[in-house]
C-alpha cells in the first residue's frame, strides 16, 4: 500500500506544531514547492498506470491479430478475446517486468501460415522461436523492422528461395540466428558478415548450392557455426576463419570441403567441437607446435581421404570425448596416449590401414562407451581394462589381426549391449558371463576359433547372434521371442533342436548347419511364422520331413543337405517361393512332387538312391509306376487348359449376366479431377479395351490410352475391379491413393489427374511416363499379367549417370513426403516396378494403393496386415505393424542396390535376397564392392561414385531400424554424389 503524501487531517489536529505556530517564509515557499512536486508526481504515476494499461491491452490486441493472420491455430486456443487472463500468461508469451512481451516461443505448433508483419508492434520482442512449424514463405524480410530482436529461431519449417542479400537489415543486436532444416538455396550472402553481434550462426540442412562467404570470418563474436549438410560448391575452409577467436563448435559435415584441413583450427584456444566429416579432405592432419585447441571435446573427421598418422598431439586433449576418424585412409599405430585420455567415451578408427596394436590402457581411465576400430591391420590383444569404467557399450574389433584370448575382465561388463570382434584370430572360451549382461542385443563373432557352450537360455533382448566357423560345443540354448537371426553353422553344437522352434515368434534366419545335432526336424517348427533363411545341412538329422515346412510362406532358402533324413517330400514344400533349394545326400524316397520338378531345383535332389521323378532331367531315377512321365504331363497340361478355360467362360458368363453397360454406362459412374482437365468421362470409358492394356496385376490392369478429345495427349489408366474376396482390400487401397495423391503435389510424384468410380469398378487417371518403369530398364522385361517377355533390342542399358539422377529424383520424392507432408507419408510398396521414367528419364514414384498417412503422435499407428514385396520389405515388417518412414529407407535402399548392381531385389543367392549378399560384400573386401558392380555402368571415371552409393545402399537396409539414415541425409548424400560425378565429366 503507497504511503500518505500528506499528513492526514487528525494527524493536524494532535499536532501542536501545526496549531500553533506560525510558519517561517522559507518554510511556505519549500511547502508550495513540495506541494507542486507532489501533485506532479502523482499525476506522473497516474499518467503511468494509465500509459501502462494502454500498452498491455494494445499488445494484447495485437497478439490476437496475429493468432488471425496464423489462421487461428488449434494449439493457440488460449489466445482469445474473452481469456480474462493477462495475455503474458498466454501458451508460449514472456513478458518483462513492466508487462511488455519480449519472448514468444511456439516450438511445433502447427504453424503454416506465414510470419504476420504485425509481429514487429511489439516494440520490446527480443525472442522469436517458432522451431518445427509448416511456414513455406520465403525468409521473412518483415522481420527487419523488430529492432529489438537478439534471438531469431526458424529452424526446421520448409522456409524457400534464396537468404537475401541485405539480411544485415536485422536487428544490429541479433545474437542467435537459427535457419536450419529449411529448403533454401543459392548461396549464403556476403553480406552477413556485417552482423557483428552474431554469436550463434547456424544454417545447417538446407538446399545451399553455391557458396557460404568468406566474409564469415569477420564475425569475430561468433561461437557456433554450423553449416552442416548443404550441397555446396567445392571449396576449401577459408583463411579468414582464422579471426573466429570465439568459437566454441564448427560443424561443417557434408559441405563439399575439399584441400587440407588448415592448420589454424588447431590454434582456435575455444574450439570445442570440430566437426568435417562426410567431406573430400585430403592431406595429413599437421598440427604445427603445440596444439593450441586444448579445450577439444569433439573431434570428427570421418569419411574423407585423410592420410598419414594419427597426431600425437590428440593423447594431450583431457577433454576429449568423441575421436571419430572412421572411413580415411590413415596408417601407421594409434597413439599409446589416446588410451590415458580421461574422457574420452566414442572412439571410431574403423575403416582405415591403420597398424600396431591397440593402446593398452584403453578403457582403463576413461568412461569409454563405444569403440569402432573395425577393417584395419590391428594385431595383438584386447586390451584387458577396456571395460573398466563399466561403461561400455559397443565394441567393434572386427576385420583385424588380433589374436588371443577376449579378456575374462569382460565377465563383468555388463553394459555390454553390441559386439562385433568377428574376422579375427581369437582362440579360447568365450567369457560365459557376457551372456547375462541384460541390454545383449547384437553378438557377431563368425571366423575365429573360439569354443566354450552357449548358455541354457540365450538373453531375453538378443535380435541377432552369430557364431559360425568356431569351435562352440553343447545343446543348442533355447532362445528369446526378440531373436531374428541365429547364425551358428561349423561349429561343434549337439542335441536336437526343440529348443529353437518354441517360443521364437520372430526368427528370420536359422542357419545351424555343419554342427553334431540329431534328431528329428520338430513339427513345432512351424512357428517360426517369419522364417526366411532354413539351413540345417551337414548335420545327423533323422525320420521325415515334416509338412509343416510348406506353411512357412516366407521361407525363401531350405537348406537339409548331408543328413540321413528318410521317407517321401511333402507336397507341401511345393507351395513355397524358394531361390535356395537342397534335399542332396539324405535317404529319401518316393517321387518328387510335381511342385518341385522345376528346371531350378534339378540338382536339389543328388545322392538320394530311392527318389525317383519323371523326367531324368534331376539326376535321379525316372518313376516306373503308373502312367508314362510324358502322358503324365500331357494330362496335366490338358487338366490346366480346361481349368483356365472354365475360368474365363465363368467370367463371361458373369458379364453378360451383369450386362457390359456397367462400364459404358455414364449414368453409373462418377468423377472427381484434381486437374484442369481436357476430356471426359466417356473418353477414359471407350478406352479401356483389350489392345490399350499395357500391364495386369493382383489390383487390376493398367492401360494406355490416347486422348484426342482436345489435345492430342496419353493417359495411363489403371482400373480397379471388386470382387467378394478382396473387396474390403481394394476399397481400401483406392482410398489410401485417392487421398494421398489428390492432394500432394511434388515434381517426383506421378500426378493423379482424375479418378472414376461405378458400383464395382474403380479407374485411376494418371499422367503417362513414356519409358514405363525402373524394373523394365533394369531388369530388360516388361509383364503382362503372368506373362514375362524380354525389352526389345533398341533398350539400351542405361548410364551411371542417368541411373544416378533416377535415385536423385526418387530421393527427393520420399524426402518431400517424410519430411515435407504434414503429417508424413509413407508410401510402404517402394520398389523398383513402382518408379516410373518419364520421356527423358526422370523418374516419378507411383502407386500408392498400400500408402498412408502417419496418424498423429498419440494415435494408434499400426496397420491390420502386412503388406509390401518381398525383397523390398525392412525386415522389422515381418513382426511389427508399425508403420514409419524407416521402413521406405530400406526399400530404397534396396533400390540403390539394384541401380548399382543390376541385380534383383531377391537376387541374393545362399544370402536370401539382395540386402543380404552387398552386406556380405562389404562385409569382406573393398574388391567385392567392386566386383559387384554392374558391368554395363563399371567404369574407372565413375567407379568411386558408384561404390558410394552401393554402401550407401547397404546403410539403408540396415536390419537395426534405428542405424539408418533418414532420406533427408540419404539425399545430400546423393546430391554429393551427383555433384562429384558431373565435376568429373566436365573434366
Amino acid at each position: 500500500m503507497p504511503m500518505p503524501l500528506l499528513p492526514s487531517t487528525k494527524a493536524r489536529e494532535l499536532s501542536p506544531y501545526w496549531c500553533s505556530q506560525p510558519k517561517p517564509p522559507k518554510l511556505m515557499a519549500a511547502e508550495a514547492i513540495s506541494s507542486s512536486l507532489l501533485l506532479l508526481i502523482i499525476f506522473s504515476f497516474a499518467s503511468l498506470a494509465a500509459s501502462q494499461t494502454t500498452t498491455e491491452d494494445g499488445e494484447r490486441q495485437i497478439l490476437l491479430r496475429i493468432r488471425e493472420d496464423w489462421g487461428k491455430p488449434s494449439l493457440l486456443s488460449a489466445w482469445n478475446d474473452s481469456n480474462s487472463t493477462n495475455h503474458c500468461n498466454w501458451t508460449g508469451i514472456g513478458c518483462s517486468a513492466h508487462g511488455s512481451v519480449t519472448n514468444i516461443t511456439l516450438f511445433n505448433r502447427n504453424i503454416s501460415q506465414p510470419i504476420p508483419a504485425t509481429i514487429c508492434k511489439l516494440r520490446s520482442l527480443s525472442f522469436l522461436d517458432l522451431r518445427y512449424n509448416y511456414i513455406t514463405t520465403s525468409f521473412p524480410t518483415s522481420l527487419y523492422n523488430c529492432s529489438n530482436l537478439l534471438h531469431l529461431d526458424l529452424s526446421w519449417n520448409h522456409f524457400v528461395g534464396v537468404i537475401p542479400s541485405d539480411i544485415y537489415r536485422l536487428s544490429p543486436r541479433l545474437t542467435d540466428l537459427i535457419l536450419s532444416g529449411n529448403n533454401f538455396t543459392g548461396d549464403i550472402p556476403p553480406s552477413i558478415g556485417r552482423l557483428q553481434a552474431i554469436k550463434n550462426l547456424s544454417l545447417d540442412d538446407n538446399h545451399f548450392n553455391v557458396s557460404f562467404p568468406a566474409e564469415l570470418g569477420n564475425l569475430s563474436n561468433l561461437q557456433t557455426l554450423w553449416l552442416a549438410y548443404n550441397p555446396f560448391a567445392p571449396a576449401t575452409i577459408p583463411s579468414t576463419f582464422r579471426n573466429l577467436t570465439q568459437l566454441s563448435s564448427l560443424w561443417m559435415a557434408s559441405t563439399n570441403l575439399k584441400g587440407e584441413i588448415p592448420e589454424f583450427i588447431w590454434s582456435l584456444k575455444k574450439l570445442q567441437d570440430l566437426v568435417l566429416s562426410a567431406n573430400d579432405l585430403t592431406g595429413e592432419i599437421n598440427i604445427d607446435g603445440p596444439i593450441g585447441a586444448l579445450g577439444l571435446e569433439v573431434i570428427d573427421v570421418s569419411m574423407n581421404q585423410l592420410s598419414g598418422s594419427i597426431p600425437e598431439e590428440f593423447g594431450k586433449l583431457q577433454n576429449l570425448s568423441l575421436l571419430y576418424m572412421y572411413g580415411n585412409r590413415l596408417s601407421g599405430e594409434i597413439p599409446a596416449s589416446i588410451g590415458l585420455l580421461p574422457a574420452l567415451a566414442f572412439l571410431s578408427f574403423s575403416h582405415n590401414s591403420l597398424t600396431g596394436v591397440l593402446p593398452p590402457n584403453l578403457g582403463k581411465y576413461s568412461p569409454l562407451r563405444f569403440l569402432w576400430v573395425q577393417d584395419n591391420m590391428i594385431s595383438g590383444s584386447l586390451p584387458e581394462y577396456i571395460c573398466a569404467s563399466g561403461s561400455l557399450t559397443l565394441i567393434d574389433v572386427s576385420k583385424n589381426n588380433l589374436t588371443g584370448n577376449v579378456p575374462a575382465s569382460l565377465d563383468n561388463c555388463f553394459t555390454l549391449t553390441y559386439i562385433y570382434i568377428q574376422s579375427n584370430r581369437f582362440s579360447g572360451d568365450f567369457p560365459g558371463k557376457i551372456w547375462s549382461a541384460v541390454n545383449l542385443t547384437e553378438v557377431i563373432m563368425n571366423d575365429n576359433a573360439l569354443s566354450g557352450t552357449l548358455p541354457a537360455k540365450l538373453p531375453s533382448k538378443l535380435t541377432w547372434l552369430e557364431i559360425q566357423n568356431n569351435q562352440f560345443s553343447g545343446n543348442i540354448p533355447s532362445t528369446a521371442e526378440s531373436l531374428q537371426g541365429l547364425l551358428a553353422s561349423n561349429n561343434l553344437l549337439s542335441g536336437d533342436i526343440r529348443a529353437v522352434s518354441t517360443g521364437v515368434s520372430k526368427l528370420l534366419m536359422l542357419r545351424l548347419g555343419g554342427n553334431l545335432i540329431s534328431g528329428h526336424i520338430p513339427p513345432g517348427i512351424s512357428e517360426l511364422k517369419f522364417l526366411s533363411v532354413l539351413n540345417l545341412s551337414s548335420n545327423h538329422l533323422v525320420g521325415e520331413i515334416p509338412a509343416a515346412i510348406g506353411s512357412l510362406w516366407k521361407l525363401t532358402s531350405l537348406d537339409l543337405s548331408i543328413n540321413q533324413l528318410s521317407d517321401s517330400i511333402p507336397p507341401e514344400i511345393g507351395g513355397l517361393h524358394l531361390n535356395t533349394f537342397n534335399l542332396s545326400s539324405n535317404r529319401l524316397s518316393g517321387e518328387i512332387p510335381i511342385s518341385l520338378q522345376k528346371v531350378a531345383y534339378k540338382r536339389s535332389f543328388l545322392s538320394n538312391p530311392s527318389l525317383c521323378a519323371s523326367s531324368d532331367l534331376f539326376n535321379v531315377p525316372v518313376c516306373k509306376h503308373g502312367l508314362p512321365w510324358k502322358l503324365r504331363i500331357i494330362l496335366i497340361v490338358l487338366a490346366s487348359l480346361v481349368s483356365l478355360m472354365a475360368t474365363v467362360f465363368t467370367v463371361f458368363k458373369r458379364r453378360d449376366r451383369h450386362g457390359k453397360s456397367n462400364v459404358r454406362d455414364l449414368p453409373t459412374w462418377k468423377m472427381m479431377s484434381f486437374y484442369p482437365l481436357d476430356f471426359i468421362e466417356s473418353t477414359i470409358l471407350s478406352g479401356l479395351t483389350e489392345d490399350n492394356l499395357i500391364g495386369s496385376g493382383g489390383g487390376g490392369k493398367v492401360y494406355r490410352i490416347v486422348l484426342e478429345d482436345h489435345v492430342a495427349q496419353i493417359v495411363a489408366v489403371k482400373k480397379i475391379w471388386n470382387t467378394r474376396k478382396l473387396d474390403s482390400l481394394l476399397e481400401k487401397e483406392f482410398q489410401a491413393e485417392v487421398q494421398i495423391l489428390g492432394s500432394i503435389r511434388h515434381a517426383n510424384i506421378v500426378k493423379l489427374l482424375c479418378c472414376l468410380w461405378s458400383i464395382d469398378t474403380k479407374l485411376l487417371v494418371y499422367e503417362y511416363m513414356e519409358n514405363g518403369s525402373l524394373e523394365l530398364w533394369l531388369h530388360k522385361k516388361w509383364r503382362v499379367g503372368e506373362q514375362t517377355k524380354e525389352m526389345n533390342s533398341d533398350h539400351m542399358p542405361l548410364d551411371w549417370s542417368t541411373r544416378l539422377r533416377i535415385a536423385v529424383d526418387v530421393a527427393r520424392g520420399l524426402c518431400y513426403m517424410h519430411h515435407g507432408c504434414s503429417p508424413p507419408i509413407v508410401h510402404r510398396d517402394v520398389k523398383s516396378s513402382n518408379i516410373l521414367l518419364d520421356s527423358e528419364f526422370r523418374a516419378k514414384i507411383a502407386d500408392f494403393g498400400l500408402a498412408r498417412m502417419l496418424v498423429k503422435p498419440g494415435e494408434p499407428n499400426t496397420v491390420s496386415a502386412v503388406a509390401g514385396t518381398f525383397g523390398y520389405m525392412a525386415p522389422e515388417c515381418a513382426y511389427s505393424r508399425k508403420v514409419n518412414e524407416i521402413m521406405d529407407v530400406y526399400s530404397f535402399g534396396v533400390i540403390l542396390l539394384e541401380l548399382t548392381t543390376g541385380r534383383k531385389a531377391r537376387d541374393g543367392g545362399e544370402y536370401d535376397n539382395l540386402a543380404g549378399w552387398a552386406w556380405r560384400c562389404l562385409q569382406e573386401d573393398n574388391n567385392k564392392v567392386i566386383d559387384a558392380i554392374d558391368q554395363d555402368i563399371k567404369e574407372p571415371i565413375n567407379i568411386k561414385e558408384i561404390a558410394l552409393v552401393f554402401k550407401l545402399g547397404v546403410m539403408c537396409t540396415s536390419p537395426l531400424p534405428s542405424s539408418r539414415p533418414t532420406m533427408k541425409d540419404v539425399l545430400q548424400i546423393l546430391l554429393r554424389c551427383q555433384q562429384a560425378s558431373a565435376n568429373v565429366t566436365m573434366v
